[in-house]
């Protein structure tokens, strides 16, 4: 596969962030982006709706159908997937992009989000994997993408943030079951993951300027999405890429294009 032109991309999430980084850098080959989240009405803290992403994927010369879709409701799910079917003919590439986070202990995570994390992280992977891949299984080149960790299990992944761990893990046990299961038919299933932290209004929320100022853009995860889904599913499937080390293997070596205060100290994500 040279470039996206024509394919049909449906991502979980995507309204803001990361997720909508890459489909915008699909979109500047002329991707078709079906956008499925919750977001309609914009966040006090948190820009952005299925509607302004829908707006910067045209403008960068893709098609859009944004969709109000919790991920959690089988019902939404299938009925978002057929209305990605019915308007652009088909699915091509599944992005497992949305995620719910609590950074805490066992003690001080109510059963409430504990369920949240795990319904939308894990369940919902699992959910739009399901539902997509029938009309990923008649794609030239299909891919699934999940926006989740390798599998690294040091006990200091787990003992802050327990319920958070086994919830991104569990995308990422999709990442290694799924690749397996449909290996024989062709369907890439990868996890992709940012080096550092990548600056999203989450982040700055969360840590300011400065944590800010040790980030990188999202810029990088889209452009390493990028070359994963161009590449031909039936070669490259079963992997945990981190963003860097994908683009280095690329030719990329200019990574100070992507800090957002080049030649600073970047904060190392989570799990790597």
């Amino acid at each position: 596969m040279s470039d996206l032109k024509g394919k049909t991309i449906f991502i979980s999430g995507g309204s803001r962030g990361i997720g909508e980084a890459i489909v915008v850098r699909a979109a500047q080959d002329g991707a078709n982006v079906v956008i499925a989240a919750k977001t309609a009405e914009p966040h006090p803290k948190l820009p952005g709706t299925i509607y302004t992403a829908a707006e910067a994927v045209e403008a960068a010369g893709g098609k859009a159908l944004p969709l109000v879709v919790d991920i959690r409701s089988e019902e939404l799910v299938e009925e978002a997937v057929q209305k990605a079917i019915d308007t652009f003919g088909g699915i091509d590439i599944l992005i497992n992009n949305a995620s719910a986070i609590s950074l805490t202990g066992t003690l001080d995570t109510p059963m409430k989000r504990y369920d949240l994390m795990n319904s939308i992280n894990t369940r919902g992977t699992y959910l739009c994997s399901q539902k997509c891949l029938p009309a990923l299984l008649k794609s030239e080149n299909p891919h699934i993408l999940n926006i989740s960790p390798p599998l690294n299990l040091e006990p200091h992944w787990f003992g802050p943030h327990v319920a958070y761990s086994i919830a991104k893990y569990g995308m990422s046990l999709c990442v290694l079951g799924m690749a397996e299961e449909f290996k024989d038919e062709g369907v890439a299933v990868n996890a992709l993951w940012p080096r550092t932290a990548i600056d999203t209004a989450a982040v700055r929320n969360f840590g300011g300027d400065d944590m800010a100022n040790m980030s990188r853009k999202p810029s990088i995860m889209a452009d390493a999405a990028y070359a994963i889904l161009t590449r031909n599913s039936k070669e490259c499937s079963g992997n945990f890429f981190i963003d860097d080390d994908l683009l280095a293997s690329e030719g990329v070596t200019d990574f100070d294009q992507y800090a957002i205060t080049p030649g600073s100290d970047l904060m190392p994500d989570l799990f790597v």
